[in-house]
């Protein structure tokens, strides 16, 4: 079951303004824009958090119309998301500082890739970390 998203976006959410560019591959960012697409152009899927495993990205949340979203209606279809979350994704706000669309989360955050800042370098060492002592965990 898909779970609602965290009080505020994780440190190292792509929608973040003050998450470092360059922290996520090309391929995560790619997947920010569509979503900007009018319900019926959006994937067919939501965004989670890549740090809470199984909630809905709280940037994703804040910056997308929920109401009109094209994953949400199919997680709440489907079953993969109570009405309370729904519910609860629809009414969330932050104070947090946020891109305003995926487009320009996407144009940052692929800025520099190729050459991240000493701060992406140690945000990404450790995402890493955690990773690893989550899969340790998992075993």
């Amino acid at each position: 079951m898909i779970r609602p998203p965290a009080p505020a976006p994780c440190g190292s959410c792509p929608y973040r303004l003050d998450t470092p560019a360059g922290v996520w591959s090309a391929d995560e960012y790619d997947k920010l824009p569509p979503f900007d697409g009018e319900t019926w152009e959006q994937p067919p899927s939501v965004f989670l958090c890549h740090q809470q495993d199984g909630c809905l990205c709280a940037g994703w949340v804040a910056v997308h119309d929920m109401p009109n979203n094209m994953g949400m209606r199919i997680a709440l279809a489907a079953g993969m998301l109570t009405p309370e979350t729904a519910e609860q994704a629809e009414a969330y706000t932050t104070t947090v500082p946020l891109h305003p669309d995926g487009a320009t989360a996407c144009e940052f955050g692929k800025g520099e890739i190729e050459a991240p800042s000493p701060r992406a370098v140690d945000m990404v060492q450790k995402l890493e970390r955690k990773q690893k002592r989550r899969s340790r965990a998992a075993k």
